[in-house]
């Protein structure tokens, strides 16, 4: 059975979903989705702005769900396009801390890159981060040729931290990884903090 056919199967009824934007919304990983998953994460032109360009084969990406899954330090979410409830990619909270995680993100379908889907992602991610869990520290990585990505992350509220200097070759040039960060107390909550309220005592 190929990926669409049992995608179209599993889609019948709306996914699971978590947090909701505009144009975009966020629910748990699947196990049915994993050879979606691998697809995006085996994919080079995909995977050009990352540090890591490999193929992956079924079996990794089966073994990092089942892994991933079931790690508190790590948050994953599939990302869905509201308009057909179409998975489009997946984004995560890793290596989370007591106040800090770092953030990723994969927008794996390519007709779905340059609508502004990563951009409403990163907010509501920010916002699980920070309203729901209590962080206060997220940090990225991005390459220093990523131009789109940088900018998309600064509107998202990153900032620039540093870099580390040529670590990543591409296209006959050895490329700085760039870091940035953003705080809780520069976010604010476009989603969950009109759901996370505390009760009102009752007279």
């Amino acid at each position: 059975m190929t990926i669409s056919k049992s995608l179209e199967e599993s889609n019948n009824k709306l996914p699971l979903i978590n947090i909701t934007g505009t144009k975009v919304a966020l629910g748990p990983m699947r196990r049915e989705l994993i050879p979606l998953y691998q697809k995006w994460d085996t994919d080079f032109v995909i995977n050009r702005t990352t540090t890591h360009v490999r193929p992956v084969t079924l079996e990794e990406e089966t073994e990092a769900y089942d892994r991933y899954t079931k790690d508190p330090t790590h948050v994953f979410f599939t990302i869905y396009e509201k308009e057909t409830w179409w998975p489009i990619g997946k984004t995560y909270l890793g290596d989370i801390a007591r106040f800090t995680a770092e953030y990723g993100i994969v927008i794996g379908e390519k007709d779905c890159q340059g609508k502004g889907y990563g951009t409403e992602v990163y907010p509501l991610v920010l916002d699980y981060a920070f309203t729901v869990l209590g962080l206060h520290n997220i940090i990225l990585t991005v390459m220093e040729f990523n131009l789109a990505g940088i900018k998309a992350y600064e509107k998202a509220g990153f900032k620039i931290i540093g870099r580390r200097r040529q670590v990543r070759w591409m296209n006959g040039k050895l490329w700085d990884v760039i870091y940035m960060d953003c705080l809780a107390s520069e976010f604010k909550s476009p989603v969950l903090a009109n759901l996370f309220i505390a009760d009102e005592p009752k007279e």
